[in-house]
């Protein structure tokens, strides 16, 4: 075991979907929502009356929430969204988050699995700031699994 460890710092990450590698698609501001958790089911026991056992039911995943200055052109990730939202043409996209260390090696990689757009929007325009517009999509997904860098 190393004498020392320093966690990883969270600013270091590419999002790659997997129908493009293109530089603009890849450089996100942040991302959130990769979260797993148990729905429980309550059963009360007869006879039992201190507790309640919690069984669990099935695994729930949050949203998949990623942020970036604004692409106005060329972006196929925005082309993605739209045609959903506009034409209603849902294709499903893995997305995968890799987390990198200080010479840009993987360190953690996220699989996100059967991503659709769910929302997508953009920041407000306010001519008393000095701020980069930022879009923001969310995304439903099936599920994530994690992997060690390889």
């Amino acid at each position: 075991m190393p004498e020392f460890y320093y966690p990883p710092a969270g600013f270091h990450f590419v999002v790659k979907f997997d129908f493009t590698w293109d530089v603009l698609d890849v450089s996100f501001q942040s991302v959130s929502g990769l979260t797993v958790e148990y729905d429980y089911e309550s059963y009360k026991e007869g006879g039992e009356n201190r507790f309640e056992h919690k069984l669990p039911v099935r695994t729930k995943y949050s949203d998949l929430v990623l942020k970036r200055g604004f692409v106005i052109i060329g972006s196929k990730v925005y082309d993605w969204c739209m045609k959903a939202f506009r034409d209603r043409d849902f294709s499903p996209a893995n997305v995968t988050i890799i987390l990198l260390n200080d010479i840009h090696l993987p360190l953690k990689t996220w699989n996100v699995v059967h991503a659709i757009p769910k929302k997508w929007s953009i920041s407000d325009f306010n001519s008393s700031e000095n701020g980069v517009v930022v879009e923001t999509l969310e995304l439903t997904y099936r599920y994530f699994s994690v992997f060690p860098p390889k």
